[in-house]
């Protein structure tokens, strides 16, 4: 029906007769003349409708917002001082010769010819049909559809394989919930929606595929969250015969040509690596922000003899950490907004926030300090403190004392938070790989160990002897990829060996009887010949999320569902018909 998309049309079809299709994205009535911006997926072009055609001109008349439209112009420069610098189209305008009204339309709920969404979030997604025209979403979704070409392409040349897993498969309940579908034909039986195909891609490796890669659909029963749904995508690879730093480095190669071939950006090559112990004590957190300067400081050493509990409590405890948190000019901050950030920290398990603002240390030593909590610290802490913070007049230093997990994720937090309230963050792009992350940690409400990843990823070789007498010391053989804060990717090297695989279960109070139940087949396959083998899963929702500077991944997918799991726009999940529910052999009842 068309001959040009609106938005591709520029000054090199002066003169040429054109046929659009689009919608009605805002009309105007200058005295007489009619002006129509007429929108479709490349983009938005003028349409000028003059009265003396008054066919077409009575047609133009009727013509609404989101009108279904077809018209035959012809492209002409705009007039002098009429250009749109803004807009690609902005150096011509369509003369318009006829117009067909394909499809009127009621008055949207949604406001389309704006840049921002003026609807609530609960609209948007009941009307997403509609969002979903917004030039915004529009080109969201087109960078979506080129980070996936971009990937498949350079994938496709590694020589990976493009294979499909299963979407009904076993239950194997470990981390979230798992999502169940019943069997007409086996009743009383399950199948599940894979939250990962993570023991496919495994047995593709033992099949000898070598290279494997999908852009997987994944599902997860759990609390949603900006960066959750239910659904979500991610492209899984798996290799055979390939160490962790060759994987690590052809995924950066991959990330690298993605971000400059989207978004025209050079990231740093290679990039940075940390240890998760580096991390986290730097950092408080396994995917840091460094575009943040900020760093966590350790100073329970300074504080394990003090008189104040607070300090010397964790400062003695094993599992407690004491840091320091230095502000450059922090000292500018009024008492309001230290207790704002006191607040902040709480919502992390934090009891408070203590502080040291830095006066005239300089000039005034420990007179030249001010804090509620100098009182409690002997001349030799202070001086430490001050010494290893490398504090100067004007700033303020944070302090944070408690459980070890509870002192990383407030103080890490505060961090970022500090970064982007006070005008911190660098502008850019920071990758870096985490490595090194322990094998287990310890479950004290249960008495037992788990995964820190899942229990197929493969121990560090050099400590597989000691792996049953000391498993809080055994590294295992994962990664992280992070960009500016947030985990993009993970992966492990596998455990390709059946022994090991037991031994890591038994770790994990999995039993014989329930290995053999839940991963059968999986330990079956380890006894035929299994290749040495690891790979990676990146979360493509996330990552397109923070190449188009969304703050929600919902804002990247066509259809997400809300925080409470449901589709607004169908209205699911919704109740089935008893014959459906008998043809299952599953009866509804009452939630006790």
């Amino acid at each position: 029906m068309r001959t040009h998309y609106c938005g591709d049309l520029n000054a090199s079809h002066d003169g040429e007769e054109v046929v659009l299709c689009g919608w009605a994205h805002r009309r105007r009535d200058h005295g007489g003349v009619i002006f129509i911006d007429l929108r479709d997926r490349q983009g938005l072009v003028q349409v000028v409708f003059d009265p003396d055609r008054a066919e077409v001109f009575q047609r133009a008349e009727q013509v609404r917002s989101e009108y279904v439209l077809e018209i035959r112009g012809r492209v002409r420069p705009r007039p002098e001082g009429t250009l749109n610098p803004d807009l690609p189209t902005g150096a011509i305008e369509i003369l318009g010769l006829d117009l067909e009204i394909l499809n009127a339309s009621e008055t949207p709920p949604i406001q389309l010819d704006s840049h921002t969404a003026d609807a609530s979030e609960e609209i948007r997604l009941r009307y997403r049909y509609l969002d979903l025209r917004r030039p915004e979403m529009q080109a969201r979704l087109r960078t979506r559809s080129q980070v996936t070409q971009t990937m498949r392409r350079f994938l496709d040349a590694q020589g990976f394989l493009d294979v499909e897993t299963p979407i009904l498969t076993k239950s194997t309940p470990e981390g979230a919930r798992d999502y169940l579908v019943p069997s007409r034909t086996h009743p009383g039986e399950f199948f599940a929606l894979p939250q990962s195909p993570q023991l496919f891609k495994q047995l593709l490796m033992m099949s000898g595929m070598d290279r494997y890669y999908q852009i997987a659909r994944c599902f997860r029963d759990e609390d949603l969250r900006a960066d959750r749904q239910p659904e979500f995508t991610q492209l899984d690879i798996e290799v055979s015969f390939m160490s962790e730093d060759a994987l690590m480095g052809l995924m950066e190669e991959m990330i690298r040509g993605l971000f400059q071939e989207v978004s025209g950006v050079e990231l740093p090559n290679p990039f940075p690596r940390l240890s998760y112990a580096e991390s986290m004590r730097r950092f408080g957190s396994d995917r840091p922000d460094l575009r943040v300067a900020l760093e966590l400081i350790d100073v329970a050493d300074l504080m394990d003899e003090v008189d104040f509990k607070v300090f010397s409590g964790p400062a003695r405890d094993p599992e407690g950490r004491v840091v320091a948190l230095r502000l450059p000019k922090g000292g500018e901050l009024t008492r309001k907004e230290i207790d704002g950030y006191t607040q902040f920290v709480g919502i992390y398990g934090a009891k408070g926030l203590a502080y040291i603002k830095v006066n005239e240390w300089a000039a005034k030593g420990r007179e030249g300090l001010q804090s509620p909590i100098l009182k409690f610290l002997p001349d030799s802490a202070v001086q430490g403190i001050m010494e290893r913070t490398a504090a100067e007049d004007g700033d303020l230093i944070f302090f944070g004392a408690d459980k070890a997990r509870v002192v990383n994720e407030s103080i890490g937090a505060l961090r970022v938070k500090l970064g982007q309230d006070l005008k911190l963050m660098e502008a850019g792009w920071r990758p870096l790989w985490v490595v090194d992350f322990p094998m287990f940690e310890h479950d004290a409400n249960a008495n037992r160990w788990v995964a820190l990843h899942h229990p197929f990823t493969a121990p560090k070789e050099a400590q597989l002897d000691t792996l049953e007498q000391d498993p809080g010391a055994c590294l295992s053989r994962a990664y992280d990829m992070v960009l500016n804060g947030t985990e993009i990717g993970g992966g492990s090297i596998r455990i390709h060996r059946e022994a090991v695989q037991r031994r890591v279960f038994k770790l994990l109070n999995i039993t014989d009887e329930q290995a053999e139940d839940r991963f059968g087949f999986l330990l079956k396959a380890l006894k035929f010949g299994c290749p040495p083998h690891g790979g990676i899963a990146f979360g493509l929702d996330r990552l397109v999320m923070l190449m188009t500077g969304a703050t929600s991944i919902r804002d990247v997918m066509a259809f997400p569902k809300t925080q409470t799991a449901a589709c607004l726009l169908t209205d699911a999940p919704s109740a089935v018909d008893d014959n459906q529910l008998k043809e299952l052999a599953l009866r509804i009842r009452p939630r006790a």
